[in-house]
């Protein structure tokens, strides 16, 4: 048998919600987590999954809403929390950057990340013998494509700042986050506050905007606890009791998620995409600041050309709220033989390091 598979479908799970769990892999999977999280499309439930912990992590979360955690499960939480917290604080502007500038080579990363996982997951989910088994087993797979699908094909960002509509949309991200195939951050790129809340948890904003930054991280916070604490007790029930049917329906939500993925697509307006320069551009013509007051308080360095050809462009915006949400907008484009394959060996050293990452997962499954 493939060593980095996990355990045959008919151990009973609850018995790997006991096994402990060594510091280095705790911090290191929260890392991995975080990495995750921060991209559009890519799910922090996958990483935890392809590192033997998914089963672990949801019962640890469930656990501590119940407010009687073991001491066991607080350190690993801890340690879990800070490898995630160092990732998004570290990486949340290369994030970003590369979602912006580099969006087919990190999109075709990520389809072979994701894809990676698919193993573990039909191993969990595959049936013992029958027809009927593989039956349900089809049909709870297509549940989770359909559902993700389902929820990329939603038009429903609105871009608002508001507290609630932030506290409810970090409740949903973060329901998500622990999903593998559901990416928070997807979630947050189709309610149109993905910018927002991955550039407020980067040092620098932090450092340089701190109320502005807080005013978006704190309404998401309680959000995002009291998402996952919900959620988390939920899936724990369902790994337990339908073990294979949970995970059948996970299969389907990586698989679906791919579609999501499509490297080929680029960003309509590039510019409302890195913060600095939309706030600028808001400033231009919402506001219809002079452009030296723009670039003293927004640092860009337009000359006069560009500032006019910025203007004719987005003179149709009328709010903030409307350049945020064209600052999501996409289109395909026909790629090149080179684009193609630049993409396919993305994909191909995305899955090889899930792989290898899987099998750090085995052997501690093992153990």
């Amino acid at each position: 048998m493939d060593a980095s598979l996990p355990p045959a479908p008919d151990v009973d799970p609850a018995a790997a919600l006991e096994r402990p769990v060594g510091p280095i892999l705790s911090v290191f999977t929260g890392f991995l987590m975080g990495l995750a999280n921060l991209v559009p499309g890519l799910s922090g439930g996958t990483m935890i999954l392809i590192m033997g912990l998914y089963e672990r992590f949801v019962a640890a979360i469930a656990e501590v809403t119940s407010l009687r955690p073991k001491r066991s499960t607080i350190v690993f939480l801890a340690l879990f929390g800070a490898g995630l917290v160092l990732a998004l604080g570290g990486f949340s502007k290369v994030a970003v950057w590369a979602v912006v500038n580099e969006r087919m080579g990190a999109f075709a990363l990520f389809v072979g990340l994701t894809l990676g996982v698919v193993p573990e997951l039909f191993a969990e989910s595959r049936p013992r013998g029958g027809s009927g088994n593989w039956v349900t087993m089809l049909v709870s797979v297509a549940v989770g494509f359909a559902l993700v699908v389902g929820l990329g094909a939603l038009d429903v960002a609105s871009g608002s700042d508001g507290w609630l509509f932030l506290a409810l949309v970090g409740a949903l991200a973060a329901s998500s986050m622990i999903l593998p195939g559901v990416s928070g951050s997807y979630v947050l790129l189709l309610f149109g506050v993905y910018e927002t809340v991955i550039g407020s948890l980067s040092v620098s904003h932090l450092r340089a905007e701190p109320a502005e930054a807080l005013a978006v991280l704190v309404p998401v916070g309680v959000g995002v606890v009291v998402g996952i604490g919900a959620f988390s007790n939920l899936l724990k029930v369902l790994l337990v009791r339908a073990s294979r049917a949970t995970h059948g329906v996970l299969l389907g939500l990586v698989l679906g998620s791919v579609v999501g993925l499509w490297p080929f697509q680029s960003l309509v307006h590039p510019e409302l995409a890195r913060s600095d320069e939309r706030k600028a551009i808001a400033m231009l013509v919402v506001d219809e600041a002079p452009l030296a007051e723009i670039r003293e308080a927004r640092g860009v360095d337009w000359d006069a050309a560009r500032a006019a050809e910025l203007a004719e462009r987005f003179a149709g915006y009328e709010t903030r709220g409307d350049l945020k949400l064209a600052s999501n907008a996409t289109e395909r484009f026909s790629p090149t033989g080179m684009q193609v394959l630049l993409a396919a060996l993305l994909a191909l050293f995305g899955l090889v390091l899930t792989r290898v990452l899987a099998r750090v997962g085995a052997k501690h499954g093992d153990g």
